[in-house]
């Protein structure tokens, strides 16, 4: 039963397709900053890591719906850093997902994902994709550093 819901949480857009990321909702004082991302657990080294980055509570995880949302493509190296540059502070979160095949999107098998994927502080999924609040993280005026651990269903 778990696995069903599991399932429908990871056949939202999100997985589907590269994360995009937003703005802050409410500008902040202060200049822009940047956010690092350790990449960890990658089961191969195929394909590439598509992350997103948003301010958009009502988007996440499928930032694609946020037209302010950030987006990166890296190569598939645990340990392998990405780095979203000029972000203003405020409250964000990520999504990622290990591209395998290179082909864009999230591949799921009964709309179970084939793919790794992630979210930022480790937000666990339950029935569903895990909300804005438990994947978001406060930016300030200087670097933020965290890691993102991807994982496997199949």
């Amino acid at each position: 039963m778990k696995r069903v819901a599991f399932l429908a949480v990871l056949a939202t857009p999100l997985v589907a397709a590269a994360l995009p990321a937003s703005a802050p909702t409410a500008p902040a004082l202060g200049g822009p900053t940047s956010i690092l991302i350790e990449i960890e657990g990658l089961r191969s080294s195929h394909g590439q890591v598509m992350a997103c980055l948003t301010a958009d509570p009502k988007t996440f995880p499928d930032c694609q719906k946020d037209p302010h949302a950030l987006h990166l493509t890296a190569p598939a190296i645990n340990g392998e850093n990405v780095q979203f540059k000029s972000v203003q502070p405020g409250r964000y979160a990520v999504a990622l997902f290990h591209d395998e095949n290179g082909n864009g999107r999230m591949d799921k098998m009964l709309m179970v994902p084939r793919e790794g994927y992630g979210f930022s502080r480790d937000a666990p999924i339950q029935f569903g994709p895990p909300k804005f609040g438990a994947a978001s993280f406060q930016v300030g005026m200087t670097q933020f550093h965290t890691a993102i651990h991807v994982r496997y269903l199949m």
